[in-house]
């Protein structure tokens, strides 16, 4: 009898236990500190994310690739999760999000001694402006089409770019254009500042594509995971161990 009760809940809990029947594959550019296969835990939302999906009963595997095919390789099922997204209307055509896991703080970039300033939209009318190509910042701004936008393949091409006079206006997330300013874009660091108002405060999401077969599950899943994870500290724990990325 004990055997018999033993056995159906054994099998309740299987019943319960979200799997899948392979990783989740999960895709994301190069955008450091938050997704970077050179750092540790591959950057900051790769760990926050397959930490989050685990806790809730999924495996997952990242892959690196160029943003546009991350976001095209989502709608042709090659990859089931991009995992560090800004929300945009034409992405939830195929995507679900979650709910955010962080929040961005998108700025604009000149070169010292620019005039450049921005307050509201209508200020960034006289200035070309560089632009990551498949990105989105902000509704408002990227559906000003008036806006002089330079598409580019990443942000050190714009800065870069900025720092040589090509274009007088960037933009990027605080913290991945400080941590660029600290590596690579190094050089030009000094030629270059913030202007003192964010365009906005871009929460980050995973984005999962709708014709995954358990979407709604994962989806359900991560989000219960990462309030659990800011409830008992691992949230934090994990922001720390970046810090210095």
């Amino acid at each position: 009898m004990c055997r018999h009760i033993a056995y159906a809940c054994l099998c309740a809990l299987l019943l319960s236990t979200p799997t899948t029947a392979e990783p989740l594959h999960l895709a994301g550019d190069s955008w450091p500190p938050f997704t970077d296969q050179r750092l540790p835990y591959n950057g900051l939302a790769i760990d926050l994310v397959t930490t989050a999906l685990s806790r809730a009963g999924f495996a997952s595997e990242y892959q690196e690739v160029p943003w546009a095919r991350a976001m095209e390789g989502l709608q042709h099922d090659r990859y089931d999760i991009i995992a560090a997204a800004w929300y945009a209307p034409d992405r939830a055509v195929f995507g679900q999000f979650s709910e955010p896991y962080f929040t961005n703080t998108i700025r604009f970039i000149r070169k010292k001694g620019s005039p450049a300033e921005f307050k509201q939209l209508s200020d960034l009318q006289p200035y070309s402006i560089a632009v990551v190509r498949g990105y989105t910042y902000a509704p408002a701004f990227d559906g000003d089409a008036s806006l002089k936008k330079h598409p580019v393949t990443s942000f050190a091409s714009a800065a870069r770019m900025l720092a040589l006079g090509r274009v007088e206006l960037t933009l990027e997330d605080e913290m991945v254009a400080q941590h660029a300013f600290n590596g690579e874009l190094r050089d030009v660091r000094d030629e270059l500042e913030f202007l003192p108002k964010p365009l906005s405060e871009s929460p980050l999401h995973i984005l999962l594509r709708r014709s995954h077969p358990q979407h709604q599950q994962i989806i359900d899943g991560f989000n219960q995971a990462i309030r659990a994870m800011q409830a008992d500290g691992t949230y934090q724990t994990i922001l720390k161990r970046h810090a210095n990325d």
